[in-house]
């Protein structure tokens, strides 16, 4: 059986964590997936995957054999696609992860006018509100917000954010404006545990309290409920500049305390291919650095100068 076939084939099973799912998206029978991975098993006399009737996972001599197949099958795609000459078009599959709102609002939409370009292209979103460590999850490219701790992938910045207290406008004719940070504790406060940027409220670094420490009336899991219950008149929140960006806009909400807002935050794409990145992960790289830095809302920095 070709070793290629078998490589990409436990690749996929690893990275889906099942057979069924690897099948569908290799376009093969869950048979011919079975057949290929314990083929590679016998040939190499390890066990690379545990198997139960509820889930499929790496062994530690799996988990250290995925990263040599991937280097390997990305090693062959760089050399096919060198052999096709650059300007070969994009194809194959493209695995993408993005914070949720930020996903929908500005990811989902260069995906689409990717897969539009690209007509033999297939690509996975995966949006979550925590960090994703792409090469152990199988991932291909990530949109980040905040500063960048592992310093394996490679990076490029196209953007910056900040965090923004705001209300409603016929909340604070009601209750008045805070003038510092403090004034937030005489009011009611919205929480959201969406981003994983913590219970504290941080402003700018003279702050007397940095973080502030708040005690939210109503604390949502969802940016989305958040705005909705600030925008309603409930009370106070605070939330990333782009995702407040549109209410702002339409005057449903004010920005609060702009004197005390925090440093930016930075956006960055980020993949885990070396300098020789594959077509599919440049183009895409390419498209979604394009669409990023030219929305003002996600570069502030250029926006107010």
């Amino acid at each position: 059986m070709d070793r290629f076939h078998q490589l990409r084939v436990y690749v996929a099973v690893a990275e889906e964590e099942g057979f069924a799912t690897a099948a569908r998206r290799l376009k093969l029978s869950p048979p011919a997936v079975t057949r290929a991975v314990a083929s590679l098993e016998n040939t190499l006399g390890v066990k690379l995957l545990d198997r139960t009737t509820r889930y499929v996972q790496v062994t530690e001599a799996g988990r250290r054999y995925l990263e040599d197949a991937r280097q390997i099958l990305s090693g062959l795609e760089a050399a096919d696609e060198a052999a096709a000459g650059i300007n070969a078009e994009p194809r194959g599959h493209l695995a993408v992860t993005a914070p949720v709102m930020f996903g929908q609002l500005f990811v989902m939409p260069g995906i689409v006018e990717y897969l539009e370009r690209y007509q033999a292209m297939e690509v996975d979103a995966v949006f979550l509100d925590r960090a994703v460590n792409l090469l152990e999850e199988g991932l291909d490219v990530g949109i980040r917000i905040g500063e960048l701790l592992d310093s394996s992938m490679r990076a490029l910045r196209v953007g910056s954010v900040s965090h923004v207290v705001v209300a409603a406008p016929h909340y604070l004719e009601k209750h008045g404006l805070p003038h510092v940070p403090q004034d937030l504790r005489d009011h009611t406060l919205i929480a959201s545990t969406a981003g994983g940027f913590g219970s504290g409220w941080r402003f700018a670094a003279s702050t007397p309290e940095h973080p502030l420490k708040i005690d939210a009336r109503l604390t949502a899991t969802s940016n989305e409920a958040a705005i909705s219950a600030t925008c309603a008149g409930f009370g106070i929140t605070r939330l990333l500049s782009y995702q407040v960006a549109a209410e702002v806009e339409a005057g449903r909400l004010e920005i609060l305390l702009q004197q005390y807002q925090p440093p930016e935050l930075p956006i960055h794409i980020l993949h885990r291919e070396g300098r020789h990145a594959s077509t599919r992960v440049r183009a895409f790289i390419d498209l979604m650095a394009q669409r990023l830095r030219s929305d003002a809302t996600l570069n502030i920095e250029d926006s107010t100068a």
